[in-house]
């Protein structure tokens, strides 16, 4: 499955949306959809994906949010590269696969989150770090080209109108993979 992306870019997803299905059959997860983040397209750009795997389709994409790192919060200086680190206090987004957790109560957005259980070595330190997917005001629902996605402390936040939508498919679905990627430009 290839996605369009920016001036016509195409992605293909294909081998991680395979692995993505391999790994929720061994796992035990979820196989009717799954979440992929691709931190290597700009932050301006819808780049959070929801998969069908059953039906092996886009069911909707949004804008997200990463981490500023070294930046300054609520800035959009690292729109073109996300900085990435597990890093206690690094306040950078964590690439790898997670499991969607328990909803909770969030002091942003709708005041929904999610907690998210890093699986690989990358993103292992996500509920020490309290890495949730949440809503933020901040996050507009449409794409922003060229500007970027304000930046938060590391978690995956989406717009409001985007997390109501997110919240309902996750109430009827458990044990959902979130996969976070970086391709290459």
């Amino acid at each position: 499955t290839e996605i369009t992306i920016e001036n016509k870019k195409s992605i293909d997803y294909t081998s991680y949306f395979n692995e993505a299905q391999q790994y929720c059959e061994e796992n035990n997860l979820n196989q009717e959809l799954f979440f992929l983040i691709d931190l290597g397209i700009h932050s301006g750009l819808k780049r959070f994906f929801i998969y069908d795997l059953k039906d092996k389709k886009l069911l909707k994409s949004c804008l997200v949010s990463h981490g500023c790192g070294s930046s300054v919060w609520g800035g959009t200086y690292t729109k073109e590269n996300a900085e990435i680190s597990n890093q206690v206090d690094s306040h950078c987004s964590s690439i790898g696969k997670y499991m969607v957790m328990n909803r909770g109560v969030s002091q942003w957005g709708i005041k929904v989150n999610y907690l998210l259980d890093g699986k690989e070595e990358t993103n292992s330190n996500a509920i020490k770090r309290a890495i949730v997917l949440h809503s933020w005001e901040e996050v507009p629902n449409d794409e922003v080209y060229p500007n970027g996605t304000p930046e938060g402390w590391g978690c995956p936040a989406v717009s409001n109108e985007s997390m109501m939508e997110i919240d309902s498919i996750l109430q009827r679905n458990k044990k959902v993979l979130f996969w976070i990627i970086k391709t290459e430009k």
